[in-house]
């Protein structure tokens, strides 16, 4: 356990710290203006993947399919293969930051209105810079990444900016917590499926066929996490309960700098934001990342 990471109530303002600003991040791949951004870079954007595949790496410079696989984990290595370095053929990847940049100014403020502009966002994205910034990033590619682009200026855009770098460091963490569990990308997803963090059919955009999904659930059935059905045992369950309990750890670094009463005061700004997300409709409803769930 890293030291001095554990705040009160068993990390559980970290665990809510990821539910409120996961919204707020993952605005970048379902707005409307966002889209209209990458498609003047010449993305197609009738489906989600060619898009998400340049935004969410561009940080990385111009990444081929083997670290874009890595840094993802999910993903069929055949579906990010279909995507990257394509991506790089249609705009660089500093072109795409700034794209992602001018879509979320016009997201945010389609989202928010007036308080885009307002004090308390203006407070929101203070402390969750200062958290951001408090971030470690050894072996975490995605937060590494992200947190060496420069800071913008307006409250609004740092505000996402820092939502991103929480969200990348928990992210990469969490990875650390399936390898250490022992799960491969495809067995992340099935044991995942297995303890009904969302049906085995959401998890089907990772583009691993049939016959490898179930291949996994026979390894994951031989080392006794789940039944003959593929439901989880009690022991895929603790599992996965472990590796949600480990990646909790590992996310709550970021969080010392605020301590318990500025994490109460950022999820008190944030909670007006992130109901004004979730009321949009733009975010689907049932997700890979288990949130409300797990």
């Amino acid at each position: 356990m890293e030291k001095g990471v554990v705040l009160s109530n068993d990390n559980g303002r970290v665990r809510q710290m990821w539910h409120l600003l996961e919204p707020l991040h993952a605005v970048l791949y379902f707005a409307p203006q966002v889209f209209e951004e990458v498609e003047s870079l010449g993305y197609d954007t009738g489906e989600r993947w060619p898009s998400y595949f340049a935004l969410r790496a561009a940080p990385l410079g111009a990444p081929g399919p083997r670290q874009v696989a890595s840094a993802f984990y999910s993903f069929s290595p055949r579906t990010v293969a279909e995507h990257i370095p394509a991506a790089w053929d249609v705009a660089a990847p500093d072109k795409v930051i700034e794209a992602r940049t001018r879509g979320i100014d016009l997201a945010y403020r389609a989202l928010f209105g007036e308080r885009t502009d307002g004090p308390d966002l203006a407070e929101a994205a203070a402390l969750a810079r200062r958290a951001a910034e408090a971030a470690p990033t050894e072996g975490r590619p995605l937060a590494a990444a992200n947190a060496e682009l420069p800071w913008p200026e307006e409250p609004h855009l740092v505000l996402w900016q820092a939502a991103t770098i929480l969200r990348e460091h928990r992210g990469d963490g969490h990875l650390a917590a399936l390898l250490a569990a022992g799960l491969d990308p495809v067995e992340a997803l099935v044991s995942f499926a297995a303890v009904g963090a969302a049906p085995a059919a959401v998890f089907a955009s990772r583009g691993w066929t049939e016959q490898e999904w179930s291949a996994a659930g026979e390894r994951l059935f031989g080392r006794g996490l789940l039944n003959a059905d593929h439901t989880a045992t009690d022991e895929g369950r603790a599992l996965r309960a472990e590796i949600e309990r480990r990646t909790d750890e590992l996310a709550a670094a970021p969080w010392r700098t605020l301590g318990d009463e500025g994490i109460a005061r950022l999820a008190e700004l944030l909670g007006p934001l992130w109901l004004e997300v979730l009321g949009s409709g733009m975010l689907p409803r049932e997700t890979t990342l288990g949130i409300g769930k797990v």
